[in-house]
């Protein structure tokens, strides 16, 4: 009696848990099709037009109320997370995978500090590392700009990719690389033909997982943005300081939709033997 209790006791709990975390993300998803211009909370009809005026299309809820302040800005910020991200991620997967590979293979002092070095950004609060990342730009006199957000980026990213591809290296079969160097392969064609194959999912994984995270962040790329760098999250966060305005409801909704897909992705890749 006691332990059917129990069971339904956290039966309810993570019933509970996931009512929590959902509601919000749900509400926002409902809400961006209502159709009434003012007060988003008071539903007047179903409506796909605040996702039309996203782009700029002529919708009746234009004729009545202009949300977006420019169709052109919000674009741009779009142009400039994918600029951030794809940088971002380019370069923290290289050096991630590199990072990962030489802690794999060499054993060398100090080696668990370094690793313990490669965790801190990832703990690091995120307005701690803006703040850091701030300083450090205006003391040297680097003008903030793309530049310092894709800089700013990889200090943290490099870190999300080095644990997925360290996951990936640790069930990894060695004997392989042993057996195409017995075999007279060089260091290159036993990494290109051996080695890359079978930690390519924790690779790719590693990949879209900064891509996302990139592309999510707000807080970092808040402090070292320039006036003409503005991203997406950071022109979202503009829109809300004068207001929730329905148009805002289907953007978010359509970045979940866009992250969820990546997010998806690079988890199956990540699973795969």
């Amino acid at each position: 009696m006691k332990r059917s209790w129990f069971r339904h006791l956290l039966s309810l709990h993570g019933i509970l848990f996931l009512i929590f975390v959902y509601a919000p993300i749900t509400v926002v998803v409902v809400y961006s099709f209502n159709s009434h211009p003012v007060n988003m909370m008071i539903w007047k009809e179903f409506t796909f037009d605040w996702y039309w005026s996203i782009f700029g299309f002529p919708t009746e809820l234009n004729e009545q109320t202009l949300y977006v302040e420019s169709t052109d800005q919000l674009l741009a910020s779009v142009k400039n997370s994918f600029i951030v991200a794809f940088s971002t991620t380019t370069f923290a997967t290289v050096v991630g995978t590199s990072t990962a590979l030489a802690l794999y293979r060499y054993q060398f002092r100090m080696q668990s500090f370094y690793r313990g070095l490669l965790y801190m950004p990832m703990v690091m609060p995120d307005i701690v590392l803006g703040i850091a990342l701030l300083v450090f730009f205006v003391t040297f006199g680097i003008k903030l700009g793309l530049m310092s957000i894709i800089v700013g980026h990889c200090t943290f990213l490099v870190s999300y990719v080095f644990i997925v591809v360290t996951a990936r290296l640790a069930g990894m079969d060695q004997s392989l690389e042993q057996a195409s160097a017995d075999l007279g392969a060089t260091p290159w064609t036993t990494f290109r033909r051996i080695t890359l194959p079978q930690i390519m999912p924790g690779v790719i994984g590693g990949a879209l997982l900064a891509f996302i995270i990139s592309m999510d962040d707000l807080v970092i790329t808040y402090f070292i943005a320039g006036v003409d760098s503005t991203t997406l999250p950071v022109f979202i966060y503009g829109m809300l300081r004068r207001g929730v305005k329905p148009e805002i409801n289907a953007i978010a909704t359509l970045m979940l939709v866009f992250s969820f897909v990546i997010a998806s992705l690079g988890l199956y890749l990540r699973s795969r033997k």
